[in-house]
């Protein structure tokens, strides 16, 4: 039998973006959730709340400063400029690296349930897994069209060979060692999700409802999802790519079933006029070629910008420092 391991340095990583409305709330109960959890002999008294600033355009980075000077467990990062989501959490997760034993990213509006964070830990110390996923149960409060594409997209994404927890967003818990390991990934392209999984080690997860936002408007339209679900496809996954290989054999054997066919009526004198049906064939292949394009331009792109290895992220302010001064 596992004896629970001591209380880890827990480090809460909180990306913002434009959320000057839900912060000054959300703070509030990130803040009394690291202290309960302290309280009952959980986590270290250390631990702390980072809140990573991703370029606002809104007084964010004010309330973060803000907060940092009124309580020693709050701290702020932000960065140069706005990178995207997944780039502010890795800024976050990479800064708490040799700080903490483990780490919980978790989104600033509210809507995932912060009390998972007790059977999260709980995991870590007495099950010794490395990694805790945060799984929704339910999506009561999403219209259906947003539950039903958010579902769609975990199925497509696993259909086309990513590596992802089903229902599983970007709340988890990452043990210091899964850290260490986890920044030996140098991808410019980034999609945690799949990519977390990939570390290995030991991981469960933990079931959750989903809440609706407390305050401000949601940063992730369809449209954002959709990016996200083919940067995902394409940055962990060549099935694509063979698709279109397969499509492509497929498609030249029935031309060439279609050669033989028309050669076969030529010599027997049935030809006949048949602008219609060549019209029709030469916009589909040119539709099906222009499409494979599109695809292979995709991966080409992104080949592109891993060569050049620009940083995925640049801290401009740190809240200590400021305290320092």
């Amino acid at each position: 039998m596992n004896t629970a391991r001591k209380e880890p340095v827990l480090y809460i990583v909180i990306p913002c973006y434009n959320e000057q409305e839900v912060l000054p709330i959300t703070s509030k109960m990130f803040l009394k959730k690291i202290t309960d959890l302290a309280n009952a002999g959980k986590v270290s008294p250390d631990s702390r709340v980072l809140f990573v600033n991703d370029g606002s355009k809104d007084s964010t980075w004010q309330i973060i400063c803000d907060l940092a000077k009124s309580d020693p467990h709050y701290l702020g990062i932000s960065q140069s400029r706005n990178r995207g989501h997944q780039n502010a959490v890795l800024a976050g997760l990479m800064e708490a690296r040799g700080k903490c034993d483990i780490t919980i990213s978790i989104d600033c509006d509210g809507q995932d349930d912060i009390n998972a964070m007790d059977a999260m830990v709980d995991a870590y110390r007495n099950d010794d897994c490395e990694v805790v996923y945060g799984v929704r149960s339910k999506r009561d409060t999403d219209t259906f069209f947003k539950r039903f594409t958010a579902e769609s997209f975990y199925k497509l994404l696993n259909a086309m060979g990513a590596e992802v927890v089903y229902n599983h967003a970007d709340y988890r818990l990452m043990s210091a060692r899964v850290l260490k390991e986890f920044a030996n990934f140098k991808e410019v392209n980034l999609f945690l999700r799949g990519m977390v999984p990939l570390v290995g080690f030991k991981s469960t997860s933990v079931a959750y409802e989903r809440h609706e936002r407390i305050a401000g408007e949601s940063h992730y339209p369809l449209t954002k999802m959709l990016a996200l679900a083919f940067d995902g496809i394409t940055s962990l996954s060549v099935k694509p790519i063979r698709f279109i290989t397969g499509f492509g054999v497929l498609v030249a054997l029935v031309s060439f079933i279609g050669v033989i066919w028309a050669v076969v009526q030529a010599i027997l004198g049935n030809t006949v006029s048949g602008w219609a049906s060549m019209t029709s064939i030469i916009c589909f292949v040119s539709g099906v070629q222009l499409i494979c394009l599109g695809v292979i331009g995709e991966y080409i792109g992104k080949i592109y910008m891993e060569t050049k290895a620009r940083p995925r992220y640049i801290i401009s302010e740190r809240t200590w420092e400021d305290q320092q001064d």
